[in-house]
């Protein structure tokens, strides 16, 4: 067994040196063809070529020596030069392409600029015309005007300065530093324009506590007879009517308070107003509404202006149905035409 083993490892080594000593032939067999190679591409690359240049005439001939490595060498350089000029030709497009796109969209932007800067322009003109009403109604209504440097330091309290060719200290357009003053304009008059709607807010709660409004819904009917001396249909003597009658030739319509108030009297004068309410309002106002059909509130209710009390009627001395208005200013009797010049517009519609 020892000896097979032996003789076993002998063959192993014998193949193993077998083995290098062929990788070696092959490899410096190798070797040597590439260096045959290289010496065989090296001389055909220096080989000299002549190239003779004979002209039509007598002249002398020309000769030129060259090889094959300068002539690869000058090809290399050509088509490097050629492909070079092909890269910047392509890239010089493609920048082309992308400027003319730039410059397309710089064109439209300047077109959008001018048409904002001639909206702005018009915003201006219109903004100093605002500004001239606006002040106006400040003066009138007794409410400070914004400041009037507010434009402008160099301005007089107009919009002049908006309309003056100047550039700003750091170059930028001249519409932007219209815009910065216009708001800063209308900042200021926020505050004024508050106090007029407070004001107006305080006119309109005192409007609903004057008598003002026509006395029938909606604002129909007409004067069937005035305030003042007039002729008793029933005596045919001159008398003073303290109130104005107003009718719309039925009975039935809604009658609405003139003011916000309160029912102070409700009650029947069989010889004189029928069916009559009196309602008492701020401000030492009273009103009467006579010859009424039917009520719609009760003694003691407080109403609001425009709210229905009753309905038209024919009742006391009447000679048809119609309402007898009265407006009392503590103990004196005023004319209530005085008040009812406006209608439609100021009655407001019945609860």
């Amino acid at each position: 067994m020892r000896c097979e083993s032996l003789a076993s490892v002998h063959g192993y080594k014998r193949f193993e040196n077998n083995l290098v000593q062929k990788s070696k032939k092959i490899a410096i067999s190798a070797a040597r063809g590439l260096v045959l190679a290289c010496k065989a591409l090296g001389r055909a690359l220096t080989r000299q070529y002549t190239i003779v240049l004979v002209p039509h005439s007598e002249k002398k001939v020309y000769n030129f020596h060259v090889s094959l490595l300068s002539c690869c060498c000058v090809l290399a350089i050509l088509a490097g030069i050629v492909g070079t000029f092909f890269w910047y030709s392509a890239s010089y497009t493609g920048t082309r392409g992308a400027l003319a796109a730039k410059d397309n969209r710089l064109k439209d932007t300047q077109a959008s600029l001018d048409q904002l800067r001639d909206e702005i322009s018009r915003l201006l003109r219109q903004t100093k015309g605002f500004q001239a009403t606006l002040s106006n109604t400040f003066n009138e209504l007794g409410v400070d005007t914004p400041a009037s440097n507010s434009l402008n330091p160099a301005a007089s309290g107009d919009l002049s300065s908006f309309f003056d060719i100047r550039e700003t200290a750091e170059g930028s357009l001249k519409e932007v530093d219209d815009i910065r003053n216009l708001t800063e304009y209308l900042s200021s008059a926020q505050e004024p324009v508050k106090e007029i709607g407070a004001l107006f807010a305080s006119q309109s709660a005192l409007l609903t506590e004057i008598p003002n409004i026509w006395p029938i819904k909606g604002g129909i009917g007409h004067v069937s007879m005035y305030f003042g001396q007039n002729e008793n249909p029933f005596t045919g003597q001159y008398y003073i009517h303290r109130g104005v009658d107003l009718s719309t030739y039925r009975s039935g319509d809604p009658i609405v308070a003139t003011a916000d108030g309160q029912i102070v009297a409700l009650d029947y004068d069989a010889g004189g107003f029928g069916n009559y309410v009196i309602i008492k309002h701020k401000h030492g106002f009273y009103t009467r509404y006579g010859h009424m059909l039917s009520f719609r509130v009760t003694k003691g209710q407080r109403v609001q202006q425009g709210e229905v009390i009753g309905y038209i009627g024919n009742t006391g001395l009447s000679t048809g149905p119609h309402v007898h208005y009265e407006v009392h200013i503590g103990s004196d009797v005023v004319d209530p035409y005085k008040y009812l010049n406006v209608r439609v517009s100021n009655a407001r519609t019945g609860r």
